[in-house]
């Protein structure tokens, strides 16, 4: 193989190794509460911050979205269906919004915490991964 190539064939294989494991995460997630990667992905964020709430623009940096695809995703979860996230106007900036994750969202979200723990652990000890990694980082040096 061409060593020209060897970045690309690292990269990818990285790639391929994340893309699995988010594929698992995103069926348990979908299949045991309903939520998608990223709306988990929103709920932690949200949970792990000071007074449990963030700015739309700093919640959209953190999941990686556009601003549109960011407010979509919250107004979803805001819906009754789902219920929880509150969205609020900043006091101090008519312009910000800030949105806040409720009891039902942070109860969702412990209890998805724990499934994508368990689908995590499992696929990060899963057999041959170890062998994997260790290729791809001889590929680096």
């Amino acid at each position: 193989m061409d060593n020209n190539n060897e970045p690309i064939t690292v990269w990818l294989s990285l790639s391929q190794l994340y893309s699995s494991i988010s594929d698992k995460l995103e069926q348990a997630l979908q299949q045991e509460y309903g939520l998608s990667l990223k709306e988990f992905s929103v709920l932690y964020f949200i949970s792990n911050s000071e007074e449990k709430k963030l700015r739309l623009q700093s919640l959209q940096e953190m999941v990686g979205l556009s601003q549109s695809a960011t407010s979509r995703l919250v107004v979803r979860m805001e819906a009754k269906e789902c219920g929880a996230l509150h969205r609020h106007m900043c006091t101090d900036d008519r312009r910000g919004i800030y949105t806040q994750i409720t009891e039902i969202g942070e109860s969702k979200f412990q209890h998805a915490l724990q499934t994508f723990n368990q689908v995590l652990q499992s696929e990060l000890q899963r057999e041959g991964l170890q062998a994997e990694f260790q290729s791809i980082i001889q590929k680096l040096f």
